[in-house]
């Protein structure tokens, strides 16, 4: 199949290649990547899917005559009441939507997603088989296709992304020829990468961002996609311990959501840059670089308590050379180099020579 625009001779690609055969091997031998590399839940860790809820967890009781539980009982009861409407009717709503059906009662969106988290923890189901549906912020762009439930042709391009789809799982036909999948931390990256025009230059590939902490359908269609194509997935995020905590997200999933671990963590996900190492690697000036602050050290020290840190001992390594130097550096730290290091040097030579861990 063919796409446009042509991008490096195939041997650019031979070590992602090689990459891509080692997963496929691994996942062939049952493993999720090659080795190395009302309910608030308690959560357990497994290296082939990520943080889990474990069987036995801490719950709570919601009782309609407790003058304590009552409001809450009555708001479960009221979006329970909705959900059933919206199966019935074979409809979708947002959570945004069941929000504004009574403002005032709700009080805030919180309280209807802490609700609806919990219902659909309660009733071990996906969001989505509640026929509730997350708006969506994250784009995407590259050499991708597919049909949304609806009919509807989207085809994504090198030059402009497209938002994520809010119905994840009524996408199909899903056709590409790409060689990676590239996670992007920020927006400005992002975008920045589409005006370098690096996804022409390194196509076939595909880019994708959730604009910061993604949103629940930007890990959905991450998911689907490493389901669907198996191509190695690498994230670009800042070296500080909010871009770390990022790609854990998408890696290895959250504790709020790790009931639903199985349908959004990708394990086989590698961390492609800006490492840590890389700041003096690259003779980054000291000028360019950000003290951590209390804040970031206490959440590098969270990070480098997990468990499932201790089978990423290169993760670990970078992390503690970030904590002795007591510095972060943002992916915009490259620009020193030159304006375009980014998308003409830094990304393509981690590629082509395997820079990702």
């Amino acid at each position: 199949m063919a796409f446009a625009p042509m991008g490096p001779e195939a041997s650019f690609f031979a070590v992602v290649d090689q990459h891509r055969a080692s997963l496929l091997a691994a996942l062939r031998s049952g493993g999720g990547e090659p080795a190395g590399g009302g309910v608030r839940p308690a959560s357990r860790f497994e290296d082939s899917v990520g943080l889990q809820m474990v069987s036995h967890c801490t719950t709570r009781k919601i009782r309609s005559d407790s003058p304590k539980s009552v409001k809450n009982f009555a708001l479960i009861l009221k979006i329970l009441s909705m959900i059933y409407k919206l199966v019935q009717s074979n409809t979708y709503a947002t959570k945004r939507d069941i929000y504004y059906t009574d403002s005032q009662l709700f009080g805030n969106q919180t309280v209807v997603d802490n609700i609806i988290n919990d219902v659909s923890c309660m009733l071990k189901v996906p969001r989505r088989s509640l026929h509730i549906l997350s708006t969506s912020k994250g784009l995407i762009a590259g050499n991708l296709r597919y049909i949304e439930e609806d009919g509807t042709k989207v085809h994504c391009t090198c030059a402009t992304a497209v938002a994520v789809p809010s119905n994840i799982q009524g996408i199909w036909n899903l056709i590409t020829d790409a060689k990676f999948l590239l996670i992007v931390e920020k927006d400005a990256t992002f975008q920045r990468l589409l005006d370098d025009n690096f996804c022409s230059k390194m196509s076939p590939c595909i880019m994708v961002t959730g604009k910061g902490v993604p949103d629940l359908n930007t890990r959905l269609l991450v998911k689907k996609l490493w389901d669907a194509l198996h191509v190695p997935i690498f994230s670009l995020v800042d070296a500080d311990p909010h871009g770390i905590e990022i790609m854990c997200i998408y890696k290895y999933g959250s504790m709020s959501m790790s009931f639903e671990a199985h349908n959004l963590t990708v394990p086989a996900i590698r961390w492609l840059g800006l490492l840590p190492s890389d700041i003096k690697r690259l003779n980054i000036p000291k000028d360019t670089l950000i003290p951590l602050t209390k804040r970031d050290q206490m959440k590098l020290d969270s990070i480098l308590k997990r468990p499932y840190v201790t089978c990423q001992p290169f993760w670990r390594k970078e992390m503690e050379i970030m904590a002795d130097s007591k510095m972060k550096a943002e992916i915009q730290a490259l620009t020193f180099l030159s304006s375009d290091y980014l998308s003409r040097v830094y990304l393509p030579n981690k590629l082509k020579f395997g820079g990702w861990i």
